[in-house]
């Protein structure tokens, strides 16, 4: 590991400028510092730089009659202990409670769980120079794909590793980025990235803006929402497949409906769900709904199970909020 400076900016207005890059020097983010340690471990980056951002006033979360506003440093296990998000917005918070374990959710932040890096094995080792570290081949494609994506893949074959966007998304959250020119909202639908779009990237954050802030806005009377997610593991695991679900439901018609995948695609992958909105909920439309979503799936040679995991999701996620 190479040394590198170590800077405690105590004004948000300075980050841009430290975190610019040069041709000579390189400068990364450091919030719960989780996904950085296993980044400089696996020597992925070099930083000449860390830009310790704790000490800026980004962790908080505070509930309005508008929605809910979190600070980009604030720790998933802030979330999973806020009874007013667990009440409101329940889908974030089983999703934050199902990260890891108790120990990184006390450490790990909000901001850092969406623009974690892949956890592609090719990709984080350093005997394999595949195409997003700029060599000219995906070795998933051939190689040990069981983890891999079954939807939105190619030319590069990851998965999103977090568990907070697909909840996000589902709940219509907007995200807040600081950059040189100041302040700019993306909706977290459009924060994450397709490899087709940008290869070495997964967000929409450059190099010389930092995430701030999350904002959810209040749902709608009656909607309910869940996180449901498949592991290998029993605990401290990725999501083979997961779905973010909220459901609105007025005398058993279903007026709103927003379902969201996780673990199958180089991002969270938003379904159309507008086939299920004015109807009523069984388990047979559904179902039916679910074989819609994934029938454009592309599995490579050894993850079609994702495929039967990911329709099960959709239909439990439906289902349970009925």
């Amino acid at each position: 590991m190479n040394a590198f400076e170590y800077v405690n900016p105590s004004n948000l207005q300075d980050v841009p400028q430290l975190l610019s890059q040069k041709r000579d020097r390189k400068s990364v983010v450091m919030a719960g510092g989780i996904d950085l340690l296993g980044e400089l471990k696996d020597n992925l980056i070099t930083p000449d730089r860390l830009v310790n951002i704790k000490a800026l006033d980004l962790r908080y979360i505070r509930h309005s009659k508008e929605g809910v506003r979190m600070g980009a440093t604030t720790t998933l296990s802030d979330l999973v202990s806020d009874e007013e998000i667990v009440k409101t917005y329940t889908a974030l918070a089983e999703a934050a409670e199902s990260v890891a374990s108790l120990q990184i959710r006390n450490v790990g932040t909000i901001g850092g769980n969406l623009c974690q890096r892949p956890r592609c094995w090719y990709f984080r080792g350093e005997e394999f120079h595949c195409l997003k570290k700029g060599g000219h081949k995906c070795f998933a494609v051939d190689g040990e794909n069981k983890y891999h994506a079954v939807m939105g893949g190619g030319p590069c074959h990851i998965v999103h590793p977090s568990d907070t966007a697909p909840a996000l998304i589902a709940l219509h959250a907007t995200i807040k980025i600081h950059g040189p020119n100041g302040e700019r909202t993306v909706p977290a639908a459009d924060f994450f990235l397709l490899p087709m779009e940008n290869l070495y990237q997964e967000t929409v954050v450059h190099s010389n803006e930092v995430v701030t802030e999350i904002f959810i806005p209040k749902p709608k009377a009656g909607t309910k929402s869940t996180y449901l997610k498949f592991k290998e593991k029993g605990s401290m695991d990725f999501a083979l497949a997961a779905a973010a679900v909220a459901l609105r439901v007025e005398g058993g018609v279903c007026k709103d409906v927003q379902v969201v995948l996780g673990g199958v695609a180089p991002k969270p992958w938003q379904a159309d769900a507008s086939a299920l909105v004015g109807q009523v909920v069984t388990e047979e439309r559904v179902v039916a709904f679910a074989n819609t979503v994934l029938k454009d799936a592309a599995p490579l040679r050894d993850n079609a199970f994702k495929v039967t995991l990911s329709k099960t999701m959709i239909k439990r996620g439906v289902l349970a909020l009925v």
